[in-house]
């Protein structure tokens, strides 16, 4: 089976982009799986600490693990938005006893953190990355975007999108040299979760092409739910590797499963309660992994 390492390489050789989508749940991870199983595309699987504590840390790497051999291409995992080293230990450590499985990458996010604590907290990651598993990539954050997967009534508090306040090149470059990550994610213009009424703030392109020539490593686009078709196939080819969605796919498992116990009033049959919500998921991350790998 190709590496995660090689799947993104691969996907900026090609100028596409892997997609990673969050589950909270067998459904989620079924909608997920089936919808790159179909495209036959890899497909990144994350899990936040909130929902990796609702899965089960060893839990989910075992239910990706026993999907590894009959995807192809390759299903990974990945530890999203990792507050601290202790969680990130976690996730690095939660492989299946026989070495074969576990996560891939791990993402630590000290995004709130003064500059110099989150350079200190990252490198502490990837070193014990490196000493441990040296082929989990570990992932950082850099600029403040949100924390929340929710429908927003406006910008999150605290996240400023002006020019001036988004992350630039020369920060990238140190920030990836003093730190030694493998991806970067940065501020260029997204925010966590989705604006309920009004379009999503449009990305900074040109920002992201000379943030991946200065960085030096792949650049990842956190939370792009809502973000037009135009900015994602734009950021793609600016330089983005990687792409986020978890809110889109909430919604669209709430108002189905909402819709089924409305329409199924009587229905007590878990799997037949559910069964929407799967192909409401699987759509919409068919309907993403198709604009990412320009299948359309």
């Amino acid at each position: 089976m190709k590496s995660l390492r090689e799947c993104i390489a691969e996907a900026e050789a090609r100028k596409v982009a892997i997609g990673h989508f969050n589950i909270s749940n067998i459904e989620g991870f079924w909608g997920v799986v089936r919808a790159a199983r179909d495209l036959a595309v890899p497909v990144i699987i994350g899990v936040s600490e909130g929902e990796r504590d609702f899965l089960g840390v060893r839990q989910v790497a075992a239910l990706v693990a026993s999907v590894r051999d009959e995807t192809k291409p390759p299903v990974f995992l990945n530890a999203d938005h990792t507050y601290s080293f202790d969680r990130v230990k976690e996730a690095i450590d939660a492989g299946l006893p026989d070495g074969k499985a576990g996560f891939d990458a791990v993402i630590f996010d000290g995004s709130k953190l003064p500059l110099e604590e989150n350079i200190i907290e990252t490198k502490c990651c990837l070193e014990y990355a490196r000493a441990t598993r040296p082929e989990v990539i570990i992932e950082a954050e850099l600029g403040y975007i949100g924390t929340s997967s929710k429908l927003l009534d406006a910008v999150p508090e605290g996240v400023l999108l002006g020019a001036d306040n988004l992350v630039k090149p020369d920060e990238a470059h140190d920030f990836v040299s003093r730190t030694g990550i493998d991806l970067l994610a940065p501020a260029v213009g997204n925010i966590h979760g989705m604006l309920k009424n009004q379009p999503e703030p449009a990305l900074d392109i040109e920002r992201i092409k000379l943030l991946r020539e200065a960085a030096g490593v792949p650049l990842v686009l956190h939370w792009a739910s809502g973000n037009s078709d135009d900015d994602i196939r734009r950021a793609i080819a600016a330089g983005i590797a990687i792409i986020h969605i978890n809110t889109e796919i909430r919604v669209a498992y709430r108002d189905a499963l909402k819709q089924s116990l409305q329409e199924n009033p009587d229905e007590v049959a878990p799997y037949k309660i559910l069964k929407p919500a799967v192909q409401a998921i699987e759509r919409v991350v068919r309907k993403k992994l198709t604009l990412f790998n320009r299948l359309d």
